[in-house]
């Protein structure tokens, strides 16, 4: 009770925040103080509720409210909406805790994103809480992964809404597990079901007392096959890969140490073009792409499909929200946010059949763990594994046809997750 009330204590000010935000001198602090990052979690927030309230004022449909954190949390929830909005005349409402996520995807249709409306998720106050459900209304309500937000959870439990947690990784390492963690272990009760992507996580679950777990896969997968069959082209993208052997994708370069391994890996091998698509897009992450790198490089903004890229080794992605589709470029790749607790999607690269490199931080991973079990992923903790990684697949055609044909069979074992996590959600405790 005291960690909730703490809780409540830090929402509020965060609340109060977000809402004195707006006079340029408290916007200058702000930004001072704590980063371009933090300042447009609030600044995608200041009019939220408004618009919210705006958007659902005239809606009569049947509503189901999903949540993610970011992109990598969307790709998750994006089959699932899209089975939801094409079984019945559903309204689906997708809210984002991060900025990046939001702002990516909030200008798209309803046929580009499968959600008819997009929100920034509200300060997870009482009031907001009470605010937000009041005009969404929700049938059922769907978290993504590891989103626990106690008010949400709680008010949602109070007015008999269904909550769902949808692929769900839960180890013995997890902050249930500690002494502390009994804030955490008391959210748990609200969800209805949790669709887990083991049979550990189910196991653990059940320690935690909790036995309403679905061992269901990872959506991911579908989500990526999808995208591999939707036609997708990009002229500046194929005039840099043309007459090219082939092309190393860095994806998701999400730090220091992702962007030291890349940009050693591409001064080694001039010869090798590479594509960058970095997490963040800022003018100083690019500019500092650029400095570490020895060949020449441009940022995609830079180029269009008549530009000469024969001198050019690598193309910087300054956008967001293809690095998916980009992949399909690609005959290597590295996935960022290995040396964090965030290790981006090596799904995403996997259903083209490209070997994939990741840093060494996966225990809150299965896929990783799989993909090395068979052979078609590796963890390296190093620019010189990576190096010595990379040089055993460049010129071994065979190596890379088996590695590709391994992907594929691994792809097509794990589809299908949706399905079962969709009819959970529609079906559960209706």
């Amino acid at each position: 009770m005291v960690t909730h009330f703490l809780y409540n204590i830090v929402l509020d000010l965060l609340d109060r925040l977000v809402r004195t935000a707006g006079s340029d001198r408290a916007t200058f602090l702000l930004r001072l103080v704590f980063g371009e990052k933090f300042m447009s979690f609030i600044e995608c927030r200041k009019d939220a509720m408004q618009e919210v309230c705006r958007a659902m004022a005239g809606e009569k449909r049947e509503v189901y409210w999903i949540h993610a954190a970011s992109l990598g949390e969307y790709a998750v929830a994006r089959p699932i909406l899209h089975q939801l909005r094409r079984s019945t005349d559903r309204c689906v409402v997708l809210t984002f805790f991060s900025s990046t996520g939001y702002n990516a995807l909030k200008q798209l249709s309803t046929s580009q994103t499968e959600a008819d409306y997009i929100f920034a998720l509200p300060v997870d106050s009482r009031k907001n809480v009470s605010a937000f459900l009041d005009a969404v209304k929700p049938k059922r309500a769907v978290f993504i992964i590891s989103e626990y937000w106690m008010n949400y959870l709680a008010e949602l439990s109070n007015r008999k809404i269904p909550v769902f947690l949808i692929s769900a990784i839960i180890s013995e390492h997890s902050v249930f597990f500690k002494w502390y963690g009994g804030f955490h272990r008391r959210m748990l009760r609200y969800f209805s079901s949790c669709t887990v992507l083991d049979e550990q996580s189910q196991t653990n679950l059940k320690k935690l007392g909790y036995a309403n777990a679905v061992i269901a896969g990872d959506p991911l997968f579908d989500n990526a096959a999808a995208i591999t069959e939707t036609e997708y082209h990009d002229a500046v993208i194929e005039a840099f890969c043309a007459r090219e052997n082939g092309v190393f994708i860095a994806g998701s370069i999400h730090d220091d140490k992702d962007l030291a391994m890349v940009t050693h890996l591409a001064n080694k091998h001039q010869d090798t073009k590479f594509i960058f698509v970095p997490h963040e897009i800022s003018e100083k992450t690019l500019n500092r792409i650029k400095y570490e790198l020895e060949g020449y490089a441009l940022s995609y903004s830079e180029c269009n499909s008549d530009t000469d890229f024969s001198r050019v080794q690598v193309l910087i992605i300054d956008f967001i929200g293809a690095l998916s589709r980009i992949y399909r470029y690609g005959k290597w790749a590295y996935v960022g946010g290995g040396f964090t607790r965030y290790l981006h999607s090596v799904i995403e690269p996997v259903v083209y059949g490209l070997p994939v490199a990741f840093g060494p931080c996966i225990h809150r991973k299965i896929t990783p763990r799989q993909m090395m079990n068979i052979g078609i992923g590796c963890m390296v903790s190093s620019p010189e594994k990576l190096d010595k990684w990379f040089s055993g697949l460049k010129y071994n055609d065979a190596l890379l046809a088996e590695i590709n044909h391994q992907a594929h069979r691994y792809v097509e074992k794990n589809i299908g997750a949706t399905q079962l996590i969709t009819s959970t959600i529609i079906n559960g405790n209706a």
